[in-house]
C-alpha cells in the first residue's frame, strides 16, 4: 500500500481546490492511504473526507519554526512514499525536502524545489493564457494518476451538517456569502443591500460568514429593511455552509473562499468580481456557474494578483459600476 502525503497549509480557499488531487489520487489508487496537512484553523473543511486517513495539523501561528521542527521529524516517521506539495514556500519546501519520501513532488518556483525528486513548471495565469489552479494542481500528480484531465474540488459535508442547515431549507431560498479579508475584492454593502431589496419575494436569504463578518451582515440587514434575509455568519461551520450553499436557487460571492465552498458541492453560483479577474484561474466551477463583473473597461483593472486593502485609485469603480441587474438576471439562467 501506498503512502501519500498532500501539503497545503494556505488558506481556506486554497485547501478547498486542493481537494481535487485527493479526488484524482483515490481514483487512480484507490487503495493508497492519503493524508493530507493544512494550518490549524483550516482541519474544519475535512472532517469526514472519505479518501483521508489522517489530517496533519500545522500551528503556523504559535512558535511557528519549533512546530515546523517537530512537523518535519513526525513526517519523516511516517515513511511516506509520495509527498506532493501544492505550495511554493520555504517551510513547505522543508518538510518536502527532509520528509524522506522516496517521491517528493512540487513547484519549480519552490526555493528548495532542487532536492525535490520532480520539479513541476509553476505557470502564471494570465488574461491571454488562463489556468486554473486545479489544472495546476493536476500537473503535480499526473504522472502518478495518468489521468488525462482535472478531478474538480470536493467537499463531504456529514449527515450531522445536513441535519443543522434542514430547517433553513422549508422553502426556496438565496445564499449571500458578503464579506472578503481583502477591500477590493469584496462588494459593497449597500449594493448588497440594494440586490436583496430587489430580489423576488418568494425568496429567502442567508447571509454566510464567520464571526468577524457578523457586524458587516447586520449592517446589510440594517439598510435593506423588511427583506427575509438572515444572519448566520458565525452560526455555522465551514461544512455546514456548504451543505446549505448546496441546495440554494443560487450563491452570491466574492473571489474568496465561499465561491470554492459552493464550486466543492457544485452548487450554483454567481462570484462577483471587482478588483480581480476570474483568468487569475481561481474561478468558479460548478456546473452552473456565473461571473458577475464590471463591463465598462478599466485600465486599472485588475490592480494586482490579489485583493487590496483600499482602492489605489480611491474611486473603487470596479465594484461601485457593477449594476443589481447583473446579479438578479442570474436567478433565471440556466
Amino acid at each position: 500500500m501506498q503512502k501519500i502525503l498532500v501539503i497545503q497549509t494556505a488558506f481556506i480557499g486554497d485547501v478547498v481546490l486542493a481537494t481535487s488531487i485527493l479526488e484524482e489520487l483515490h481514483a487512480a489508487l484507490p487503495d493508497a492511504q492519503i493524508d493530507f496537512m493544512v494550518r490549524k484553523g483550516n482541519e474544519g473543511l475535512l472532517n469526514g473526507h472519505p479518501y483521508l486517513h489522517k489530517v496533519w495539523i500545522w500551528n503556523k501561528q504559535k512558535n511557528k519554526l519549533g512546530n515546523l521542527r517537530k512537523m518535519i521529524r513526525s513526517v519523516r516517521k511516517e515513511k511516506f512514499d509520495i509527498v506532493v506539495n501544492v505550495q511554493r514556500f520555504m517551510a513547505t519546501g522543508l518538510i518536502t525536502a527532509f520528509s524522506g519520501a522516496r517521491m517528493k513532488i512540487g513547484y519549480n518556483k519552490n526555493p528548495l524545489s532542487f532536492l525535490f525528486t520532480k520539479k513541476v513548471p509553476h505557470i502564471i495565469s494570465t488574461q491571454e493564457h488562463p489556468v486554473h489552479e486545479i489544472d495546476r494542481c493536476h500537473e503535480l500528480v499526473k504522472d502518478i494518476t495518468g489521468k488525462s484531465h482535472a478531478f474538480k474540488p470536493k467537499l463531504y459535508p456529514t449527515q450531522a451538517d445536513y441535519e443543522k442547515v434542514k430547517p433553513y431549507k422549508n422553502g426556496p431560498y438565496l445564499c449571500i456569502a458578503p464579506a472578503s479579508v481583502w477591500f477590493t475584492k469584496q462588494y459593497p454593502v449597500t449594493q448588497w443591500a440594494a440586490f436583496l431589496i430587489r430580489m423576488p419575494t418568494n425568496l429567502n436569504a442567508y447571509l454566510l460568514g464567520s464571526p468577524a463578518d457578523q457586524r458587516l451582515c447586520d449592517e446589510i440587514i440594517r439598510i435593506a429593511p423588511g427583506v427575509k434575509v438572515e444572519n448566520l455568519a458565525g452560526k455555522l461551520s465551514l461544512l455546514q455552509s456548504a451543505a446549505l450553499q448546496q441546495d440554494a436557487r443560487m450563491n452570491y460571492v466574492n473571489d474568496s473562499a465561499p465561491m470554492h465552498f459552493a464550486s466543492a458541492v457544485n452548487a450554483p453560483v454567481t462570484a462577483v468580481y471587482c478588483s480581480t479577474i476570474p483568468s487569475f484561474g481561481f474561478g468558479p466551477v460548478s456546473d452552473k456557474s456565473f461571473i458577475v463583473e464590471v463591463q465598462e473597461p478599466l485600465d486599472c483593472r485588475p490592480c494586482g494578483l490579489h485583493g487590496k486593502r483600499a482602492c489605489p485609485l480611491g474611486h473603487f469603480h470596479c465594484a461601485k459600476w457593477i449594476r443589481d441587474e447583473q446579479l438578479l438576471e442570474t436567478l433565471t439562467k440556466k
